[in-house]
């Protein structure tokens, strides 16, 4: 290794320096406090614990891109964070128990040992909300309305919004009774949006015509979500253990679509990202131009089990370095004042008071300040603030 090559940083590993430092920090403080404003409180899981914890739920998925560590003082396997949704889950579950809905928020650093696509980092900062306690669609249309409402707090601009439905699939695949490995080839295809090889494979496996008439539909049903309303009723008829899920579908459109006018909505329902932990309505926010969502989430109702406590549980995340820089929400800047090397303590107490008004103070150790635009100057023995 070169000199110059020690002080690369690893693949997708980045440091960020001013003043997007600054932004990214001001956006912080900015969307916690709005998240706090909407009722749901701070919460800071640790970035390292043991790993067993760590991948109990849906951490289970994570194995692979979580960085383990030995524990030097027991001498067990530690991880650190890769995801903090199943760390929250265990706090609602565990450590506050309470009864009733509860709704949290947080914000940090998360590690991944690969990245989670070309554009993602490994060490993302997320930023999200979870809301724990209730069952029902009036849940996921708050979460979501929070998510949408924060991007907006966060000056992101021609949001698209994609909703799908883990349920419906799981509603489907256990009316005809599919095994594990039949899923697993099911779900394969639909990922694919192949209709025509997804009907192919229900005709050879089924027999019954209303869950192969079910699946073609759900294989062709991504577009508009206000356009496919007759396809939800039909599904609906031929599978009605699913009316339920699809009800909620259409409740959510509804309410989400009067909230957020300028929002497109659509609907995918061969969506089944997080099929192994989601079990109702999926959700992400796209905007033009970035190939990745911008803040994604679901409702996850079985986690909580995992950890003692089963709690229905729906929230979202984003990585709060993608939101600063894809946004355009501007924070004013603070007003620089330059100040003289001087032991007058009278000096030191005017700067105390003017960074207590919010001033930037900065002494003049080395020549002037960039970006001064006032600096104390002594008149009459007495330390004035003046224009630079």
């Amino acid at each position: 290794m070169t000199g110059a090559d020690r002080w690369l940083l690893p693949d997708g590993i980045d440091e960020i320096l001013p003043p997007q430092a600054r932004r990214i920090e001001q956006l912080r403080r900015h969307l916690l406090d709005y998240l706090d404003n909407c009722g749901y409180d701070f919460v800071i899981p640790p970035a390292l614990e043991y790993l067993d914890s760590l991948l109990t739920g849906t951490g289970k998925d994570l194995d692979l891109r979580t960085f383990k560590v030995t524990d030097q003082l027991s001498g067990r396997l530690m991880g650190l964070s890769a995801d903090t949704t199943p760390q929250v889950a265990r706090i609602d579950a565990h450590s506050l128990a309470p009864e009733g809905v509860s709704r949290l928020s947080y914000c940090r650093t998360v590690f991944h040992t690969r990245p989670a696509s070309l554009l993602a980092s490994r060490t993302p900062t997320q930023i999200g909300a979870e809301l724990y306690g209730e069952a029902t669609i009036s849940a996921d249309i708050e979460i979501i309305s929070v998510m949408l409402s924060l991007l907006t707090e966060a000056g992101i601009e021609g949001v698209h919004l994609d909703l799908g439905n883990v349920g419906v699939f799981r509603a489907l695949a256990d009316s005809a009774g599919l095994s594990d490995e039949q899923q697993s080839e099911l779900f394969d295809l639909l990922k694919l949006k192949c209709q025509t090889d997804t009907l192919a494979w229900v005709e050879r496996e089924l027999n019954d015509e209303h869950l192969i008439e079910a699946f073609n539909l759900v294989a062709g049903m991504q577009g508009n979500a206000s356009a496919l309303t007759d396809k939800f009723t039909r599904l609906a008829e031929l599978v009605p253990v699913a009316a339920q899920q699809l009800s909620d579908m259409t409740q959510a459109i509804d309410a989400l679509t009067q909230r957020f006018p300028q929002v497109s909505i659509t609907c995918d329902l061969t969506d089944l990202r997080g099929y192994d932990y989601h079990t109702g309505l999926v959700f992400a926010a796209y905007v033009p131009g970035y190939g990745d969502a911008v803040a994604q989430g679901g409702r996850y109702d079985e986690t909580g089990a995992d950890f003692g406590r089963a709690r229905p549980a729906t929230g979202f995340s984003a990585d709060l370095k993608v939101l600063a820089r894809l946004g355009q929400r501007q924070f004013e800047a603070k007003e620089t004042v330059a100040v003289p090397q001087s032991d007058d303590p009278a000096l030191w107490q005017a700067m105390a008071e003017l960074r207590a008004e919010g001033y930037r103070v900065v002494t003049e150790l080395d020549g002037e300040i960039a970006g001064a635009s006032k600096r104390l100057a002594q008149e009459n023995g007495q330390w004035t603030l003046v224009n630079a």
